[in-house]
């Protein structure tokens, strides 16, 4: 039932009204803009519109893919639509690149434009790769220092190997530098907001924006230690696969990801 609800829900997003996108007030990119799933023809480019002018239609994004940080020698273009079915996230599926080049990209709906962001297509052969890889970033437990000094690295890009998001609620510890954002997310707004809070983090706002990312998840993208539908604390079967099903629609709703890899 959870799987046929949520395909369903995607149906429905074709269903949505297409309009131009409202003028946005405020910059609708806030949470940043980036590229992942490198192929040696291709990339993904993923951003998510935030503002308060969104409402229930889908809208209109326009993207650039250029040789050049100016933009000037652009090499495709294209239009994606944001549905309010994934969060008003893009994922802009582009092919027939160069492997192993650099590419710059840019975002435009509503008369604002998007930073500017580099990204890598893959090699072909057995060249060899530059990357980083990070994972188990709890917002509480600290500063992405990390991130900062991987920006200043010469990568082909970022592989996050899970737990981008902790699930749990607000920490009472007084040593914690910073503290979450509500209780234990469970519900579908509850877990975007939790994604969207740990991309105030100007550090892997950066990273994402310089950086091809590959990613995976662990468990706190969904609920410590849960495994396929049970629940740590041994939560009811379907009231679990209803936060599973939220908890890997927006994880792909946040991630640059390939259509194939939606759940």
């Amino acid at each position: 039932m959870i799987r046929r609800r949520f395909l369903a829900a995607l149906s429905a997003a074709s269903l949505n009204p297409l309009r131009s996108a409202p003028r946005f007030k405020d910059d609708p990119f806030a949470l940043g803009i980036t590229s992942g799933d490198p192929l040696p023809d291709g990339i993904v480019l993923w951003t998510r519109l935030v503002a308060p002018e969104l409402t229930t239609d889908s809208v209109e994004v326009d993207w650039v893919l250029a040789e050049d940080e100016s933009l000037r020698r652009i090499v495709k273009r294209g239009k994606a639509v944001a549905t309010p079915q994934l969060g008003y996230s893009v994922h802009a599926d582009v092919r027939g690149l160069k492997p192993g080049r650099h590419y710059w990209y840019q975002f435009r709906s509503g008369g604002v434009a998007s930073p500017i962001g580099r990204t890598r297509t893959a090699p072909t052969g057995n060249a060899p790769l530059n990357f980083a890889f990070a994972s188990c970033q709890h917002f509480e437990s600290g500063y992405y220092t990390a991130y900062e000094h991987m920006v200043k690295e010469n990568l082909d890009l970022i592989v996050h190997l899970g737990d981008y998001i902790y699930e749990g609620g607000i920490s009472n510890a007084k040593d914690r530098p910073r503290r979450h954002n509500s209780p234990e997310i469970k519900t579908l707004t509850d877990y975007r907001n939790r994604y969207a809070l740990y991309r105030t983090d100007e550090h892997l706002r950066r990273a994402h924006q310089l950086f091809p990312w590959i990613v995976t998840w662990d468990d706190h993208e969904v609920d410590n230690n849960y495994a396929n539908d049970n629940e740590e604390n041994g939560a009811p079967r379907t009231d679990f696969l209803e936060r599973r099903a939220s908890a890997y629609q927006d994880y792909y709703g946040h991630m640059p990801l390939l259509a194939t890899s939606l759940p």
